[in-house]
């Protein structure tokens, strides 16, 4: 299958230098010039991994490696201009994978690129989405015809039980918080006091779960939120 790499920068040159080389390694690069028009760009397609620039107008790498991270669990390698210790930190702190310091050589671009998919794709074997699919043990989800199996036995979820159920799939090993999982299902902002997202939990540990009582998928981490 053919990897997909997001190249997020506002500079040109440094866009069109990473995409050759990652071209050349046998790799396919989709480029935006800022963070805006990658997060849009990523609503519509699937990517293996993200390159992102800190130093951008309108959005900064951080801000929307946080945006990234509500969603999605790919690696994510910042570039920067910045070589400070606390720089570095920052980035990293806001779900950043690694981070390399402009300039930089492109070989090692690639070596970090290889180095993460790896990684990735080792320590997610049971998790990772195929041409649309993503299989964690007996749980098998289309994400483009919207369908679920579980043990070859087609489940029946509604949309909003897809979806939660889609954005736990897709950050398997990921803690969401209950607020997190409401305003990227139901886009709007979460009030403490709703029990939404419990009520859909629920139904679908219904429809999925051998035991609901006992969940096998689906884990409740007390005071935090939901994960796979």
């Amino acid at each position: 299958m053919e990897t997909k790499i997001l190249i997020i920068d506002d500079d040109e040159k440094i866009r069109n230098l990473i995409s050759i080389y990652l071209e050349n390694e046998g790799y396919k690069t989709v480029k935006a010039d800022n963070a805006l028009r990658g997060l849009d760009l990523m609503e519509k397609e699937w990517f293996d991994l993200v390159i992102l620039d800190v130093m951008m107008p309108e959005m900064d790498g951080i801000e929307a490696c946080l945006k990234i991270r509500e969603e999605r669990s790919m690696p994510i390698i910042m570039l920067s201009a910045k070589s400070e210790d606390m720089d570095k930190i920052q980035g990293l702190a806001s779900g950043a994978d690694d981070y390399l310091t402009k300039p930089f050589n492109p070989l090692e671009l690639i070596a970090r690129v290889k180095s993460q998919l790896r990684r990735f794709k080792k320590y997610n074997a049971d998790g990772v989405e195929v041409q649309g699919r993503i299989e964690i043990g007996q749980l098998l989800i289309n994400t483009d015809t919207r369908q679920t199996w579980v043990n070859d036995k087609e489940i029946r979820l509604t949309p909003k039980e897809f979806d939660i159920l889609e954005l736990l799939a897709r950050n398997k090993g990921f803690v969401l918080s209950i607020r997190k999982i409401y305003e990227a299902v139901w886009k709007e902002e979460f009030l403490n006091s709703d029990n939404t997202v419990m009520v859909h939990i629920t139904k679908i540990r219904e429809k999925i779960e051998d035991d609901p009582k006992h969940p096998i998928y689906i884990k409740t981490i007390w005071g935090v939120g939901y994960k796979i």
